[in-house]
């Protein structure tokens, strides 16, 4: 029993206790003050008009000191979260005067409030004047006075910013009722006038805009008329705005004509531009948009030029390059363009000058090498009075080579025959015909050695590779070109007797290509008045004071070139060309052609040997031989048509 009285007692000692706590809880909640402690203060926001400061949590611990020594907690007034969410406080002001200035000045105050400003008995203005009159004075009429004419003009002034010309000029007609309300009008006035005639232009402008007149008709375009609004009102937003709209609706359609490359247009498009704004921002960057993409495409056009120039088409070369120099007539490409198709048209890509081999398309080598002869002009043959003037080199006349052709440097060697006889098994004349003239020590003389091939020499003894063919007709060259033709698939024949001359002379129109008379340095293999044959002959006509070292022929370029950079053109052996013999020049082809008639037995050979004459080694100078004639004295070199 003891012991279940005891549980009792705990049982309900601990009932109180929580009853206890549970009171000293809502004490400590709702009544703070009681237990001396401030309140909790929930976070809240105290809202003046349309602002709002929030507070945060103001709960003070037991342990904090107050503001300021000898302040109470008491009298720290109501909790912040007490105080109403919204509030508006209205201050009368305090005026100084007469109880009847003092009444006239609340009410005019009152009528402020009320947005009674001018034009009624009880209007704020007309208080204050009623004021003045009984105060001349009184500061707060004239302090009153003067805020409602700012009042006034302010608003008076948005409106006219706002577009509102209507409630401007009503704002404006109070204001100028106020003492010194017209000097106060006068500006606001001027600035209404220009509204009143701006807004009816900008909407006429947005109309023209609307309907595509953009900036033309001249005079009532969209342009034309923001332009007068900007007259009229050196700042309007709405006006500069819409020139900018303009523009960007002009330089919109040049980028779409940028994008199909209709180069005309967008420069047509960018004038227009221009005369809209000239130094915007956004015609400055499609301009250098313009200049790039030009230099670009003229750049591709450029390069597909120089693929047609590889290709062999000049004229398509010469038309985009054109169209590559109106685009962008700076590029450094185009400098020598001209000079280049030209070159393409009279030279097949080549420059004057120029040394090249063509190879073979069907086996290992190339053919001769060439240099390309220049176009140009000259005076064939000579006339009476000429040193060496002969009547079949008559009548001297002009010849015009309108485009140029490659020439072999030098005479075709034994070497290079061989290749064509190994290639197609030929047999020469020579060797058909019971051999060729060659020279004969014993008696100073040429004489016919059976046995002599394109394989010996001028003594008939075996020619080394590198010395000219000889002892082949004119037959034999023609036929070594058409296998030429054949091998390189280019056009090869025998020189032009006008192409021969033109390539001697090398320009120059003195009696031979060095100049006149005997040469002053080894420039070719002549006939020499210090050569010796090997059992010491010489030359009974040849050119004085004049040795080269050789007695025969010299190996080929052992000389010095002539100035169109060809070997042996006028020594070491004389050459066969195309053309058939004529006594003269009478009806000569003037463009350089060969003068050929069918079925014809002599031809021409051109350029004097190692044992001719001085007369002989003349530029003009020319014979007729025997197209199936083999001599020691004549070999031949090729051409090539470009």
């Amino acid at each position: 029993m003891a012991g279940q009285s005891a549980t009792g007692w705990q049982r309900k000692a601990g009932i109180g206790a929580a009853v206890a706590l549970l009171l000293f809880a809502l004490v400590y909640r709702f009544l703070p003050g009681w237990l001396m402690l401030p309140p909790t203060v929930p976070a809240a926001s105290v809202s003046s008009g349309s602002s709002s400061v929030s507070l945060g949590n103001a709960a003070m611990s037991l342990g904090s000191t107050p503001a300021s020594a000898g302040t109470s907690i008491y009298n720290a007034g109501p909790p912040l979260a007490l105080a109403p969410l919204t509030a508006r406080i209205v201050s009368t002001p305090q005026y100084a005067g007469p109880p009847a200035v003092v009444d006239l000045l609340k009410q005019a105050h009152a009528a402020e409030l009320a947005e009674r400003w001018v034009g009624t008995p009880d209007s704020a203005a007309a208080l204050y004047q009623r004021a003045l009159a009984l105060a001349p004075g009184n500061a707060d009429a004239r302090a009153g006075l003067g805020a409602l004419s700012q009042r006034l003009a302010s608003n008076a002034r948005q409106a006219i910013d706002e577009g509102d010309a209507k409630a401007a000029q009503a704002l404006l007609n109070l204001l100028r009722k106020l003492p010194g309300g017209l000097t106060a009008t006068t500006p606001l006035q001027a600035r209404l006038f220009v509204l009143e005639h701006v807004q009816p232009l900008l909407r006429e402008a947005a109309e023209q805009a609307r309907a595509g007149h953009a900036l033309n008709p001249a005079g009532s375009s969209a342009l034309d008329l923001y332009r007068r609004v900007l007259t009229l009102d050196p700042g309007n937003v709405v006006a500069a705005r819409g020139v900018r709209d303009l523009q960007h609706g002009v330089l919109l359609q040049a980028r779409a004509a940028l994008a199909s490359e209709d180069y005309p247009r967008v420069s047509r498009l960018l004038a227009q531009a221009q005369s809209v704004a000239p130094d915007s921002p956004e015609l400055i960057a499609m301009r250098a948009q313009f200049r790039q993409a030009r230099r670009q495409h003229a750049r591709a056009l450029v390069a597909r030029a120089d693929a047609a120039l590889q290709a062999r088409a000049p004229r398509l070369a010469e038309q985009l390059a054109a169209r590559a120099r109106l685009l962008d007539p700076t590029l450094p490409q185009l400098a020598s363009y001209a000079a280049r198709v030209r070159d393409a048209k009279l030279y097949d890509g080549y420059r004057p000058g120029q040394v090249f081999a063509d190879n073979f398309i069907d086996r290992a080598g190339s053919a001769p090498t060439m240099v390309v002869i220049p176009a140009g002009t000259f005076m064939m043959g000579s006339r009476p009075g000429q040193p060496g003037f002969r009547s079949n080199q008559a009548p001297e006349h002009t010849v015009t080579f309108s485009k140029g052709f490659a020439l072999a440097r030098s005479e075709i060697s034994v070497a290079q025959f061989r290749a064509f006889v190994r290639a197609t098994g030929y047999i020469t004349d020579a060797e058909r015909q019971g051999g060729a003239m060659v020279y004969d020590e014993l008696s100073g003389r040429m004489r016919m050695d059976p046995g002599a091939t394109w394989r010996d020499g001028y003594n008939g003894q075996p020619a080394a590779g590198g010395m000219p063919v000889i002892n082949i007709s004119w037959n034999d060259a023609e036929a070594y070109c058409d296998w030429l033709s054949k091998a390189t698939g280019k056009a090869y024949s025998l020189p032009s007797e006008a192409e021969y001359e033109y390539a001697e002379r090398g320009g120059t129109i003195t009696p031979y290509w060095w100049g006149q008379g005997s040469p002053k340095q080894r420039v070719e293999n002549l006939a020499g008045s210090l050569d010796r044959s090997p059992k010491g002959r010489r030359w009974d006509n040849s050119f004085k004071g004049y040795g080269d070292g050789y007695w025969g022929p010299a190996p080929v370029m052992s000389f010095l070139p002539n100035p169109f950079g060809l070997f042996d053109i006028d020594g070491n052996v004389s050459e066969w060309t195309e053309d058939c013999w004529h006594d003269n020049y009478v009806r000569a082809p003037d463009n350089g052609s060969a003068w050929v008639n069918p079925g014809c037995q002599n031809r021409v050979v051109r350029g004097s040997s190692w044992a001719s004459t001085p007369d002989q080694a003349l530029s003009a100078w020319r014979m007729d031989m025997p197209a199936d004639l083999r001599s020691a004295r004549i070999g031949f070199r090729v051409m090539r048509r470009l």
